[in-house]
């Protein structure tokens, strides 16, 4: 299971092996989810900051404007969350379509956490529900917790040149149609696409702030020929990429894989072709 509900997370609000964890971020305002946090967030609930936990440091424009943080950098995280192996955690973000809370999603499934989902909804749903809130930051008991990244999750440049040669694999970039036809760039220095993908833009997997039943993305994604190739996962910098992971998983197709650079990394080498349209 990948995603919960706000009224089931409602139900085992206070269970001791619970962990929450409030992932807002605002790419135009990257303090706005840390102030939102501190004035409400819910019972329990901890901070994680896309650019500080998330997020390697941006020192080698190869590895995209979001790197992944590395695992003895995921494993400081955890650790200062006092979250260990055997907890339960649920990650929410605002209702704009969980981009923080998928990407720590992705992290714990790198890191082979058994039991993580992200609050489908996010913090809207528990709004909604009237559900308790509160502004106190409790300061956990650091943990212990050995990260080791499954690396299988994730490819390379290198490789996914080659990958893009073979019919048994898609590319799928979450970014907005304008942007992945070349339309508009705000943020990258070049605009378009990588070469052979295809789009499919995250909020396509929301419906009134919500993902789409199981089954509704399982027949978009196999319409696009997810249920029967490896899919590859990319986006502007690998955040939002991973809201279309999430939504895989969601809908029972597991065999994803992040090209964690996405596209700002793919520029970064300008012999890399660059293709525009739809």
């Amino acid at each position: 299971m990948s995603l919960i509900s706000a009224s089931a997370l409602a139900g085992k609000l206070f269970a001791p092996n619970l962990k929450i964890l409030d992932a807002r971020f605002s790419l135009a305002d990257p303090t706005l989810g840390r102030r939102e946090f501190l004035h409400q967030h819910i019972r329990g609930a901890q901070y994680l900051d896309l650019d500080a936990d998330l997020s390697g440091p941006r020192t080698d424009p190869h590895l995209g404007r979001h790197p992944l943080p590395s695992p003895a950098h995921w494993q400081m995280v955890l650790e200062r969350l006092g979250i260990a192996p055997e907890h339960e955690v649920v990650i929410y973000d605002q209702a704009d379509g969980a981009m923080a809370a998928a990407r720590a999603w992705v992290l714990f499934v790198l890191a082979g956490h058994q039991n993580v989902t992200v609050l489908n909804g996010g913090m809207n749903a528990w709004l909604a529900l009237d559900l308790p809130t509160e502004d106190i930051v409790a300061v956990p008991e650091p943990s212990r917790y050995p990260v080791y990244f499954r690396m299988q999750r994730l490819i390379a440049e290198d490789e996914l040149k080659v990958r893009l040669h073979s019919a048994d694999a898609l590319l799928l970039d979450a970014r907005a149609p304008e942007r992945f036809r070349g339309e508009v760039e705000p943020l990258d220095r070049k605009a378009g696409h990588i070469p052979g993908a295809v789009n499919r833009p995250y909020a396509q997997n929301l419906e009134n702030g919500l993902f789409k039943l199981s089954e509704i993305l399982r027949a978009e994604f196999d319409a696009a020929g997810a249920g029967s190739k490896e899919v590859l996962l990319s986006c502007g910098s690998g955040v939002t990429a991973c809201h279309n992971a999430l939504a895989l998983s969601h809908a029972g197709l597991d065999h994803w894989r992040l090209f964690a650079p996405s596209w700002s990394g793919w520029i970064a080498d300008d012999a890399n072709q660059v293709a525009i349209g739809g």
